[in-house]
């Protein structure tokens, strides 16, 4: 993940910072039943920290690490943090029972590269979580692809959520590794259909970006 500003709320019991976490992953081995990571994008995404605090309610013996950027951590999350280094967030994605994540492909293709096939939700441009729509696009790609889980509302996120903690095998895949093969072919052939149907400059250059991306981490 990279760096951003630091715009944490200090004020959830829960909140901590990269230095804690880090601390604890050389003192011992670090698992929560869920993992969800928001990115370090700027724009807010309290849809989905609703969402994920009205499933923490409702199960309250599930242990919960929120990654949550520049948005307000999730009150009833076991531990909240604003950022941390990509590759400890790999670690805890590994040890974790489900994984939840924005739609974005770094965040997707992250928690591929350590074997897990995560629950995506999209941010949406019309609540002003994200400049544009293409984190949808990318999303029902990977989706169709068998690369991730897409969850459309909050009901679907818990369903899901309940699917991959009684039934964890189904959200596990092998890892993805630097290579190009029948897979990243597919993923491809589905970003290029994109252009096809939304042929706008934004939609080109992202296209171009992420089929680089693809070839370069997705294998079977």
């Amino acid at each position: 993940m990279s760096d951003s500003q630091n715009m944490s709320t200090p004020s959830l019991q829960q909140q901590g910072s990269t230095s804690d976490v880090s601390g604890e992953l050389q003192n011992q081995s670090v698992s929560y039943d869920l993992v969800v990571s928001l990115g370090t994008d700027y724009h807010k995404f309290d849809r989905l920290v609703e969402w994920v605090e009205s499933y923490l309610l409702n199960h309250p013996t599930v242990t919960c690490l929120f990654q949550h950027g520049f948005t307000e951590g999730a009150e009833h999350a076991t531990k909240n943090i604003d950022r941390m280094p990509r590759s400890e967030l790999l670690k805890i994605y590994e040890e974790a029972k489900v994984v939840v994540v924005q739609g974005g492909p770094g965040s997707i293709l992250d928690a591929r590269e350590v074997g897990v096939i995560p629950i995506a939700v999209p941010r949406l441009a019309e609540f002003d979580e994200v400049v544009d729509n293409h984190q949808v696009q990318f999303s029902q790609v990977m989706e169709n692809n068998g690369e991730a889980f897409v969850a459309i509302d909050a009901r679907d996120l818990a369903q899901k959520i309940d699917e991959a903690l009684n039934n964890p095998q189904k959200y596990l895949g092998s890892r993805r590794v630097p290579g190009a093969d029948q897979a990243s072919e597919n993923l491809s052939a589905g970003l290029a259909s994109l252009a096809q149907v939304q042929a706008g400059h934004d939609m080109r250059k992202f296209i171009r970006r992420w089929r680089q991306v693809i070839r370069g981490i997705v294998r079977s």
